[in-house]
């Protein structure tokens, strides 16, 4: 049994979609990258309230960034300049997901080592401190992996057991399955919910367009 009908098993349990993730090299890479930052932060000591101000607004914060960059990049369509078609190697990936839900070869974050220096480079920007600094980007990392793990899971076909989990889980698959312009939260509904696009599944009608996003 290969990797994707071992995913795609109806008997998956929690600790084989564990296993699995670990198997793949964006959890190989990001599980070690963000212990070692949250080890480097405790390392320092010295925790204060400007840390704890950091790590509330970076929580506080992801699923607004996750939205938008769901919203206008990875379902950015193809532009034209110059009689030639341009389009993000996030975006192409994107839509090869959106035909493909259940193909766990094309549902992580491409070029995961410039995403993590990108947010490194941002914290550093913003925070100008090194203790602050490595409190974001523990903090970041933290929820990228998180942010991994429950895309990873929710396409799954691991049975949801929580409530939390179940919710997250149909609502997208509503994304999925019936209008892709809405439910665009992975890890937390918070960002839909704030800005319009968590309706009730019976508001929204399907869109013939939700596995090839318009292209």
């Amino acid at each position: 049994m290969n990797k994707t009908q071992e995913f795609r098993r109806s008997d998956l349990t929690l600790g084989e979609a564990a296993r699995l993730f670990m198997s793949y090299p964006n959890a190989k890479m990001l599980l070690p990258i963000t212990a070692a930052a949250i080890a480097t932060r405790l390392a320092l000591g010295k925790f204060t309230k400007r840390d704890t101000a950091t790590l509330v607004t970076t929580v506080a914060i992801e699923p607004f960034v996750e939205w938008l960059i769901h919203v206008n990049v990875l379902h950015l369509g193809p532009r034209t300049f110059r009689g030639k078609s341009y389009e993000l190697p996030s975006s192409k990936k994107h839509r090869l997901h959106h035909r493909d839900p259940r193909n766990p070869e094309i549902l992580f974050i491409p070029a995961l080592p410039p995403t993590l220096l990108g947010l490194a480079a941002a914290n550093w920007a913003i925070l100008r401190n090194p203790r602050r600094t490595l409190t974001g980007i523990a903090t970041s990392f933290t929820l990228l992996t998180a942010y991994e793990w429950t895309h990873f899971l929710i396409h799954s076909a691991y049975t949801p057991k929580s409530t939390l989990y179940k919710k997250l889980r149909r609502t997208h698959q509503l994304h999925h399955f019936r209008n892709e312009n809405y439910w665009y939260g992975i890890i937390t509904p918070i960002s839909d919910k704030a800005l319009g696009t968590y309706p009730a599944k019976e508001e929204v009608p399907p869109s013939p367009t939700v596995k090839t996003l318009g292209v």
